[in-house]
């Protein structure tokens, strides 16, 4: 699938450095600007709707979240998320956190979800 190429540059004592340098293609899933254009004209379409956020926070920690799609950016997202206490808190994610899937967004249209990825 994809040509692999090792060298060998240098020895120390018993140790070998080696790199490992791969021949990208293209359509090797790597993603480009149309890529990241394509999920945020998706997202566009959602604005002012509820949206249920799962950001994954590390460590095997994910935070389920649900707002309001507020606004959407060149490069970002905001999701205003109502707290307790009558709080307003606005969240912001780029649109490479969906392509990377550390953020999933589920839009709540007509008691139906959609996924938007």
């Amino acid at each position: 699938m994809y040509n692999i190429l090792l060298k060998q540059l240098t020895t120390f004592s018993n140790y070998d450095i080696i790199y490992v340098v791969r021949d990208v293609k293209e359509g090797d899933g790597l993603a480009d600007k149309n890529t990241l254009n394509e999920i945020r004209k998706n997202i566009e379409g959602y604005v002012g709707q509820q949206v249920t956020l799962k950001a994954n926070k590390g460590r095997k920690r994910t935070m389920i979240r649900e707002g309001v799609l507020e606004n959407t950016y060149p490069s970002i997202f905001v999701v205003r998320i109502n707290g307790d206490y009558n709080s307003v808190r606005r969240v912001s994610y780029s649109y490479s956190d969906i392509l990377t899937e550390a953020v999933e967004v589920t839009v709540c249209k007509d008691n139906h979800q959609i996924k938007v990825s």
